[in-house]
């Protein structure tokens, strides 16, 4: 798989002293017993959390299957679970992903739908970007019919911070081709994964 590796100018010792240095800026003392490992495990953590942009999304979807019998009705994967983090505060961003696709004549494995949803989720995001990306990403390599993805979340720079609102998630959606030009296509998407009273 083809990487995009992150800017090597950035060592992990200058990492973990930037850690320091919000830790000193908060009012606690870095070299206190309890967070003397705390650096390394925070970009520990970040090695985790932004993987994404060490992978090539479209490269999941490059191995197709052909031989499908001709099948050419929806496909869709609901309730892929993600985590992402708002490139705003940093603050975590927990949801699902809903995606859907029309084949022309190929599929593809259902796994690599919800790794292209890992791959965008795992880096600094905003939502309607991550939903349109992992839309677009499926149409331009598998070359469906229409595609639809739907992203419902919560964002913790709202429920922790600011107006500090519990409970409130944000709906975002990306239709394309069939998905945008028929209505009752997308119709039938929406009522596939639960969101009901879509007008036909």
């Amino acid at each position: 798989m083809s990487e995009q590796h992150p800017p090597t100018d950035v060592t992990r010792e200058q990492a973990e002293e930037a850690v320091r240095t919000l830790l000193r800026w908060a009012g606690e003392d870095p070299q206190r017993e309890g967070l003397l490992d705390t650096p390394r495990r925070v970009v520990k953590a970040y090695g985790d959390w932004f993987s994404g942009y060490q992978v090539d999304p479209g490269e999941y979807l490059r191995r197709t299957f052909e031989e499908v019998a001709g099948y050419d009705e929806m496909v869709v994967l609901r309730d892929i679970e993600f985590e992402s983090h708002c490139e705003h505060h940093m603050a975590p961003i927990i949801g699902r992903a809903h995606v859907g696709y029309l084949p022309t004549n190929r599929v593809v494995g259902i796994s690599k739908l919800a790794r292209v949803v890992d791959a965008y989720a795992r880096r600094f995001q905003v939502q309607e970007k991550m939903t349109s990306e992992i839309a677009r990403c499926i149409q331009e390599n598998l070359h469906p019919a229409g595609v639809a993805v739907v992203v419902d979340a919560s964002h913790e720079c709202m429920t922790t911070r600011g107006v500090h609102k519990r409970g409130v998630s944000m709906i975002t959606s990306q239709m394309l081709g069939a998905f945008r030009e028929d209505a009752r296509t997308r119709a039938e998407f929406l009522d596939f994964i639960g969101i009901h009273g879509a007008r036909r």
